[in-house]
C-alpha cells in the first residue's frame, strides 16, 4: 500500500474554506474545487516507493495486471477504471449531462476526424468514455438532479407569475412528457441569451419572493434565486427550473447515469466516477454550450431524484452504495475504538480515503500506515489490508 499526495484544483466555484477545514490546514483564500485521487493524466496522484516520488498513472503503466488484477485489465484495459475526488462548491457548478459509452466513443471519433484540438474551447469529447458519477455528501450538501415531472414544473412556472413563463407551463401541461421536456429545453437553450435576459431576471426576483413567503416551492426557489445571482441573465437558470431541487444529508449520495441532466450547487462530498473529462453544459458557465449535441444526450426522463443511503453488504461492516456501474463501486466503513479490524476485499485495486477521526491501514506482512482527515493511500489488487481505529474511511474500487 502506498500513502498518495493529491492535487487540490482550484476551479472558481470552489469553496476557500470547506477542503482546507477537512485537511486541517490554513485557507489560502482562493478558491478550492476538487482534489483528485487516481491516476487521471490530468492531475495523477503520486506516491513513493523509495525511489522518490512518480505519479500513479505511471506505476501502472508500467506493471497493469501487477498493479490492477488480471480481471480488471480484461474489463476495463490497462489503466485505473476510476477517479476519486474531494470536492468542495462555494457556487453553482455549470448545468451539465455526460454521455454513455455509445455516445461518447462517437463524438470523440468524429471530433478526432475533423481535427478538433483537444483543448479547443469549443471541444465536446475529450475521450471516448463514459462519465457516470455518484455524489456522497460529507456536509449538507445542495444540487439538482434530473427532470421533475412537467406537472410540477408547470405549477411552479405558475406560482411564479412571470408572463414570459407562461407558455414554457402550457407545453408541460399539454403534451406528453418527454416531449415537453424536450420542447422546452430546445426552447430555452435555443433562445439565446438577450431574448430571454429579461424573463430570467423577473424569474429570479419571483423565486426570492416565494422562498421568503415559504410554502411548498420555498427551497427550490431559494436555490433558483441563488443560481440567477451568480449567473444573472443566464437562460441556464431556466433550464434549472425543471430540474428536482435536492438537499443531502452528510452519508447520502446521488447517482448520474448518462443523460442526467444535474449540477452540484454547494457543500462538500465525496464524488467517485468513471475515468472521463466529457461534459455536456446546459447553461450556468461561460464554456461553450453545444445545443444540438446536448438535446442529443440528454436523456428526457422525468422523476423523483433518488437518495442513496449506504447499505451493510458484508460481515466486515462495510456499507455500499450500490450502483449499476462496473468501472466503480462506493462503499465506507465507520470504525470504532476496540473492534476487530475491517478488511475490505483484494481481488481488485482500490483507494481508501480518511474523511473523519484517525484510520490505521495495517498490511499482512506488518506495515502500517495511519491516515488522518483529508489523507489517502492506494492499494493495489492482491495485497490485503485491515482497518483499525476511530473515524470514517471511503473506499473506491472496482465492481467484483
Amino acid at each position: 500500500m502506498d500513502r498518495l499526495t493529491n492535487t487540490v484544483r482550484p476551479y472558481a466555484w470552489g469553496s476557500t474554506t470547506a477542503i482546507p477545514r477537512l485537511l486541517g490546514t490554513e485557507p489560502t483564500g482562493e478558491p478550492q474545487a476538487e482534489m483528485w485521487l487516481g491516476a487521471h493524466p490530468g492531475a495523477p496522484s503520486r506516491l513513493d516507493r523509495d525511489t522518490g516520488p512518480v505519479s500513479l498513472a505511471d506505476v501502472i503503466a508500467a506493471d497493469p495486471e501487477g498493479e490492477l488484477g488480471p480481471d480488471t485489465v480484461r474489463a476495463f484495459g490497462p489503466r485505473l477504471p476510476f477517479l476519486l475526488k474531494l470536492l468542495a462548491a462555494g457556487s453553482p457548478l455549470s448545468l451539465q449531462v455526460h454521455p454513455d459509452l455509445a455516445q461518447a466513443k462517437e463524438g470523440y471519433a468524429d471530433e478526432e476526424r475533423r481535427g478538433i484540438p483537444l483543448d479547443a474551447p469549443h471541444r465536446n469529447y475529450k475521450d471516448a468514455n463514459h462519465k457516470p458519477e455518484l455524489i456522497c455528501a460529507l456536509t449538507p450538501f445542495e444540487g439538482l438532479c434530473g427532470f421533475r415531472h412537467p406537472a410540477g414544473t408547470a405549477d411552479l412556472l405558475d406560482a411564479l407569475g412571470v408572463a414570459g413563463l407562461k407558455p414554457y407551463a402550457d407545453i408541460l401541461r399539454a403534451a406528453p412528457e418527454d416531449a415537453a421536456l424536450r420542447e422546452v429545453l430546445t426552447a430555452v437553450l435555443g433562445a439565446g441569451h438577450d431574448e430571454t435576459a429579461e424573463t430570467v431576471t423577473q424569474a429570479a426576483a419571483a423565486a426570492r419572493r416565494l422562498a421568503a413567503e415559504g410554502g411548498p416551492h420555498a427551497d427550490a426557489c431559494a436555490a433558483y434565486a441563488a443560481i440567477a445571482h451568480h449567473y444573472p441573465g443566464d437562460p441556464g437558470v431556466l433550464a434549472a427550473m425543471l430540474l428536482n431541487h435536492v438537499r443531502l444529508q452528510p452519508g447520502e449520495a446521488l447517482y448520474l447515469g448518462a443523460g442526467m441532466p444535474h449540477a452540484y450547487l454547494d457543500g462538500l462530498g465525496v464524488e467517485l466516477m468513471a475515468n472521463s473529462d466529457n461534459v455536456l453544459r446546459c447553461g450556468l458557465t461561460p464554456k461553450h454550450v453545444d445545443v444540438p449535441e446536448l438535446l442529443r444526450v440528454v436523456r428526457f426522463e422525468a422523476g423523483d431524484a433518488e437518495v442513496l443511503r449506504p447499505e451493510e453488504a458484508t460481515a466486515s461492516g462495510e456499507e455500499v452504495y450500490d450502483t449499476p456501474t462496473g468501472e466503480f463501486r462506493l462503499s465506507r466503513y465507520v470504525l470504532a475504538p476496540g473492534a476487530e479490524p475491517r478488511t475490505p476485499g483484494d481481488r481488485t485495486p482500490q483507494i481508501l480515503l480518511c474523511t473523519a477521526g484517525t484510520v490505521a491501514l495495517r498490511e499482512a506482512a506488518g506495515g502500517e500506515l495511519t491516515l488522518a482527515p483529508g489523507e489517502s493511500a492506494y492499494v493495489p489488487a492482491g495485497e490485503r489490508v485491515g482497518l483499525t481505529g476511530e473515524g470514517t474511511v471511503f473506499r473506491a474500487t472496482v465492481t467484483a
